[in-house]
């Protein structure tokens, strides 16, 4: 097929998956063999019915931690910091828990996830320039869930951390520094951080999950002081260009290195493992790696309220892609679409989704004999709780926010089972879940931190067991 003809087959495909998955609007990007291509399903907002273009910007929500990642690497190519650098030497009076561990969390933990600081800490500390100085400021009394350095759980605190970094470094906003690094120089007219400057473009609005799904959220965005960890508005093109950026060695469109080539080619290379089914996922610095057929894919997802983003690179054919969404449960169309284009422009497909073990027909002695009480009890961090029974042979969990986004989420609380994962040795600790019915399967996975303390992996996050 000619590019117009697939233009239309990936515009034909985006409607109709995007149709039977009920996301309300999307764009889906493509850059494959020297071209773009962008198509565009739905509408902005099923209140307002306005009709969804290619060029409409969508919240990318934590893709945009790979762009403060990438203006962290920035400062490093310039000599301004190194990834052991601590936080202590590079924010002085800053705090972080108590007892104070600045001193031992260095930059890269904070691109890794692997702090160890409580990861969803929303506050809101205004509209004001220094809304992320005052942010930062609060995290003296932020909880530790485990020592630096002692495993793998999402921390949008740490990149708020890294954007303050930058402020102090480049001495203005992270929003400026993004507009001067990043969106200035590579010619990115569609990309914003701000309300007020996203309503100048075609912009979409959040939809709620299941069973109000297509019912418009109540809240349009997250807090101002939690930018730097995923407050950037984009289009497809723009996110399309920054991928680019990466692919091509550190070098825009228009000749102009804005990295060096050692820096993005550390920024793939594994140097966490992430809890996963299978144990093939892991993190670089800020990109997310995994295998398909062989090769290492790195990406990203983003979820804000309501809207959902996802981007993958393939270095090795040159392919990369992203899906803008305003639904929360885009999982499906991403995987069917992705599945699509990497297999028909680089021969590669995500692996299987994680899935269930079959049902015996007998749960009465739990999963494969497994003792199910042992997984039992309250789990608790800042934002989440997680009260885990067994109910009818299986264990049932509830979960709650108890944070600051419960004031901007639609969303209470929610009850699911988890169910052994297929593959998984009897009594491993490797469940599989999902809230509703039209979602794909994640991990939940129990596991025991250095010091013993039983935690509940679930969402990406370590929540340890207090009760």
């Amino acid at each position: 097929m000619g590019n117009e003809d697939l233009t239309g087959h990936w515009a034909a495909r985006l409607h109709e998956i995007a149709g039977q998955e009920h996301v309300p609007g999307a764009v889906l990007g493509i850059w494959a063999d020297g071209t773009e291509t962008l198509a565009a399903h739905g509408v902005l907002s099923t209140a307002t019915q306005v009709s969804t273009t290619p060029d409409s910007l969508f919240q990318i929500g934590s893709v945009s931690k790979v762009w403060t990642a990438t203006m962290i690497m920035q400062l490093a190519d310039e000599g301004r910091l190194a990834l052991d650098t601590p936080v202590a030497r590079l924010l002085p009076g800053v705090a972080l828990g108590d007892p104070d561990a600045s001193a031992e969390v260095t930059v890269a933990h904070l691109l890794t996830h692997t702090s160890g600081i409580d990861g969803d800490i929303f506050t809101d500390t205004g509209r004001g320039d220094d809304c992320v100085e005052r942010y930062v400021a609060d995290l003296a009394t932020a909880p530790r869930i485990f020592p630096p350095g002692g495993g793998y759980s999402y921390c949008n605190s740490g990149f708020v951390l890294a954007g303050r970094i930058i402020e102090v470094l480049d001495g203005r906003t992270w929003d400026a520094s993004l507009r001067e690094r990043l969106t200035g120089p590579l010619g990115l007219s569609q990309t914003v951080t701000l309300a007020e400057e996203a309503i100048m473009h075609r912009a979409a609005t959040g939809h709620r999950l299941a069973p109000l799904q297509g019912v418009p959220a109540s809240v349009w965005g997250l807090p101002r002081s939690v930018g730097p960890a995923g407050l950037i508005c984009s289009s497809a093109h723009d996110v399309l260009t920054f991928a680019r950026l990466h692919l091509n060695g550190g070098v825009a469109g228009n000749g102009t290195r804005l990295l060096s080539e050692e820096s993005v080619s550390e920024m793939p290379r594994p140097r966490a493992a992430i809890p996963s089914i299978g144990g093939r996922e892991a993190v670089g610095l800020t990109w997310r790696l995994d295998h398909w057929g062989g090769r290492q894919v790195h990406g990203h997802d983003g979820l804000t309220i309501g809207q959902s983003a996802f981007l993958r690179a393939d270095p090795a054919s040159g392919v990369a892609a992203c899906l803008l969404t305003n639904s929360p449960e885009a999982g499906r169309l991403y995987y069917q679409l992705f599945s699509e284009i990497f297999g028909h422009y680089a021969g590669i497909t995500p692996p299987a989704e994680p899935e269930p073990e079959p049902e015996s027909g007998d749960r009465t002695d739990g999963a494969h004999g497994a003792d199910l009480e042992r997984h039992a009890g309250r789990y608790e961090r800042t934002s989440r709780r997680y009260d885990v029974v067994v109910r009818d042979g299986r264990l049932h969990v509830t979960e709650s926010p108890t944070d600051d986004r419960a004031e901007f989420s639609d969303d209470g609380p929610k009850e699911f089972d988890l169910y052994p994962a297929r593959g998984e040795a009897a009594g491993s600790g490797v469940f599989v879940c999902r809230f509703y019915d039209s979602q794909p399967w994640g991990p939940a996975i129990f596991d025991r931190l250095a010091d013993q303390t039983p935690y509940i992996y679930v969402g990406g996050r370590v929540t340890p067991r207090v009760a």
